[in-house]
C-alpha cells in the first residue's frame, strides 16, 4: 500500500456508513401509518339450535345464497363400508409391531414427546 492510499484512508471510512445504519436512519423500516390496517375481529358464525333441523338436515352444507342444506337419508340408502370406518384415534395396543404402521405412529409420538420437551426446555 503506498503511502498516499494510507493517508486516504481516514477520510474514505468517514464518509462510508453501513447499511443496516442508513436504514434505521432513514426510517425505511418504518411502518407507515396510512397503511397499517386494523386487527381483524373473530367471526361468530350462528349456531343452529333447532332440532329437527339438526336430525333431518347436513347443517352447513349449502355455501350458496340461496337453497337449502343437505337432507339426511335413512341408513340403508348409505354404503355399507361408510359405518365401517374407524373414527376414534389409533391405540398402540391395536397394531401389530411387523407393520409400519406401527413404526410411524411410534416416531410420530416421539416427535411429539420431544417436541414439548424442547418447548419447555430452558436456554
Amino acid at each position: 500500500m503506498s503511502l498516499l492510499s494510507i493517508l486516504r484512508l481516514p477520510r474514505i471510512t468517514e464518509n462510508i456508513i453501513a447499511i443496516q445504519y442508513t436504514i434505521q436512519v432513514k426510517n425505511y423500516a418504518v411502518v407507515d401509518k396510512k397503511k397499517v390496517k386494523g386487527i381483524k375481529q373473530k367471526i361468530d358464525l350462528p349456531v343452529e339450535e333447532d332440532v329437527n333441523k339438526l336430525l333431518n338436515y347436513v347443517c352447513g352444507s349449502n355455501i350458496y345464497k340461496e337453497g337449502e342444506d343437505i337432507k339426511l337419508k335413512p341408513d340403508s340408502e348409505y354404503p355399507e363400508w361408510l359405518w365401517q370406518i374407524r373414527t376414534e384415534p389409533l391405540k398402540l395396543s391395536d397394531l401389530d409391531p411387523n407393520t409400519k404402521q406401527y413404526w410411524r405412529y411410534i416416531r410420530k409420538m416421539t416427535q411429539i414427546r420431544n417436541n414439548k420437551f424442547i418447548k419447555n426446555k430452558r436456554f
